[in-house]
């Protein structure tokens, strides 16, 4: 009996030494790499770099570092972590909605479908906005004249075939329009497509609510609605779906990890980035940048993805800017 209690203890202490995963824990890795598939300084490298401190911060990883490779809305990235960094169990990458996008419109020969999906993170509700001075007073007058002449209806917001772009799409199909009509007016930023709304060089404009939110709160625009799926507590904006235009969209944050992943490098990666949302770090960086939660982890997320695929892909075919 005494020799199998020390051949235990000392399986124990083999065990503990070794970082073995043990049930409702995980173990720390030796370092992490966080790839940012943007340029520094955008909300993709800002998520790597909350990320990266949150993991550091609740012992996921003894060293987190961040890569930035920018390019094609995130397509250049998502090649490297394919192609290069394929059944490593220690790189992520950070993605999004717009990264769905931007692989059906630059026709990139990767897919999200290659990777291991690990979490959505954050997000952020879209807003249609008018200038205050526009004859159009609610988003039914919106309706209105979007049904009427899809074309007459100049839609400004980011990038072609990005969130703001998707969102046009969807509520003119949900409201019967002609999708195909969509007339839509593309800019490199928020300031520019602020300045073409203002001076009322196109109908409507379409952003995240933050990137308005003080033109919004100084009556200097007018919101229409909110892409979320119910009121949003701070913010009295009426959502869409309850003005009768059946249309939910958030422009989430996500992180994954490289292909070719087995069951325990997978569930290590899980384990380590779900000690990092649920830490003090994590939960002050959301305060601070008033990033909204979606945490949405493993088969849940991967199913969600799944779904946003197919929706975008409708969407963007039904615009004309894929095939």
């Amino acid at each position: 009996m005494r020799r199998r209690s020390l051949i235990a203890a000392t399986f124990v202490v083999v065990m503990l030494g070794s970082n073995a995963l043990w049930p409702g824990s995980a173990a720390a890795l030796d370092d992490v790499r966080i790839i940012a598939p943007a340029a520094p300084g955008g909300g993709w490298d800002q998520t790597a770099r909350a990320m990266q401190e949150a993991i550091q911060g609740s012992g996921g990883a003894a060293t987190v570092t961040v890569e930035n490779v920018p390019g094609a809305g995130g397509t250049v990235g998502l090649a490297q972590l394919v192609s290069q960094e394929n059944g490593k169990p220690n790189v992520l990458m950070v993605n999004g909605l717009v990264m769905v996008g931007a692989i059906l419109t630059n026709n990139s020969a990767v897919t999200l479908e290659q990777v291991t999906p690990i979490a959505r993170l954050t997000g952020e509700f879209e807003v249609v906005v008018v200038p205050a001075a526009s004859e159009i007073k609610t988003l039914a007058d919106l309706v209105a004249k979007l049904k009427a002449d899809p074309g007459a209806v100049a839609w400004g917001g980011g990038s072609a075939g990005g969130t703001d772009h998707i969102l046009a799409g969807l509520i003119a199909r949900a409201v019967g329009a002609d999708v195909s009509k969509l007339n839509y007016v593309p800019f490199s930023g928020g300031g520019e497509a602020l300045a073409a709304i203002m001076g009322g060089h196109v109908t409507a404009g379409i952003s995240g609510y933050s990137e308005w939110s003080g033109q919004i709160q100084t009556g200097e625009l007018r919101a229409l609605g909110i892409s979320a799926p119910e009121r949003l507590a701070g913010i009295d904006i009426p959502t869409l779906k309850e003005q009768g235009v059946d249309v939910e969209l958030a422009n989430w944050r996500a992180i994954v990890a490289a292909p070719g992943l087995d069951d325990a490098q997978t569930k290590a990666l899980l384990a380590v980035v779900d000690g990092a949302v649920k830490s003090d770090a994590w939960k002050k960086t959301l305060t601070d940048k008033n990033w909204t939660d979606l945490y949405l982890p493993g088969d849940d997320f991967a199913a969600l993805l799944k779904a946003e695929n197919a929706r975008v892909t409708e969407i963007l075919k039904g615009i004309g800017l894929v095939q």
